[in-house]
């Protein structure tokens, strides 16, 4: 029901666009009566711009629940991740407590009064020993 209301709504804002487009001509000129009209005009335009970009948030909004939700893939942990979490690159290091974090363990950890940080040397540990052969 949402996906139609979206298709009126983007089929009726060109027309209601047109209508503001044709009052503002008539505030133009010297010999003008109302200059209000440029503003009304630029209202009734501007509020079918924002007709249309709700027609298509309403039609996105269909779609992407239409899909259905993603299959979860389990999660494993990283050799040579973070040291708290263990399931993403650490991207610094924290000198007082000697762990390696990731960007959401860092924001958790974060703490200016103590710790002292520097970026993370750790690289990715290879799986097997035959991947180090080659």
């Amino acid at each position: 029901m949402q996906s139609r209301t979206g298709n009126r709504m983007m089929a009726i804002a060109p027309v209601i666009a047109v209508i503001g487009l044709s009052i503002v001509p008539a505030g133009l000129g010297q010999n003008s009566a109302d200059r209000n009209l440029i503003g009304i005009g630029a209202t009734i335009f501007s509020l079918a711009a924002i007709l249309f970009a709700l027609g298509i948030y309403l039609k996105a909004s269909v779609l992407q629940s239409s899909s259905g939700p993603e299959p979860a893939i389990p999660a494993r942990p990283i050799r040579g991740g973070c040291d708290r979490c263990h399931m993403e690159m650490p991207v610094i290091q924290c000198k007082v407590h000697q762990q390696h974090l990731c960007g959401t363990c860092l924001s958790e950890h974060y703490d200016f009064r103590t710790c002292v940080y520097a970026p993370s040397s750790r690289k990715i540990a290879p799986k097997s020993m035959a991947a180090r052969a080659r």
